[in-house]
């Protein structure tokens, strides 16, 4: 079975990372961008980051520029944006495709797990997909699903043991 951590993507520093350095964690995947009328969420992600982090949570942001150019920048604007206007501390990654040939491998799996309203399609920036910590799709939201109204979904993702943990019976 493919789980997130099959994954990798690079980083905004332009570093490769695999996601299974995020194993046993529940995870928020986000597609972003700096210029979009959802762009305010960048403060509810890191809200959510900062509350649940210690506790096994991590928000990943994705920019992406493929509704109505609102991601201009490149990676160095991008991470400047982020940081000293909403003050993300969470993993941001290199601007990718979310939709179209040249989609992020993630983001199809991710697609392919949890459909949208347009089948398999992101309609837009801030759609955001909760990963369990097994590493499999729990839900997919749409951009108007704002980040507070996720933290009672976040904590039930995190109140299930990671696999490694469980307890097993003979």
């Amino acid at each position: 079975m493919t789980t997130v951590y099959d994954f990798s993507a690079t980083r905004i520093e332009g570093n490769e990372q695999s996601l299974a350095d995020f194993r046993d964690q529940v995870l928020l995947v986000v597609n972003t961008a700096s210029q979009s009328p959802y762009t305010p969420q960048y403060s509810g992600l890191q809200k959510l980051y900062k509350t649940y982090r210690k506790q096994g949570f991590s928000v990943l942001g994705f920019p992406c520029d493929q509704f109505g150019h609102q991601e201009p920048g490149d990676e160095n604007e991008i991470a400047n944006f982020c940081s000293t206007i909403y003050h993300v501390t969470f993993p941001m990654f290199a601007k990718i495709d979310v939709n179209g040939s040249r989609t992020l491998p993630l983001f199809n799996w991710l697609k392919r797990e949890q459909g949208g309203l347009l089948g398999g399609r992101i309609k837009w920036s801030f759609t955001k997909f909760l990963v369990g910590r097994d590493g499999s799709v729990i839900a997919r939201y749409a951009p108007v699903h704002t980040p507070d109204k996720l933290a009672d979904k976040v904590e039930a993702a995190l109140a299930v043991p990671a696999p490694s943990t469980r307890e097993t019976s003979d």
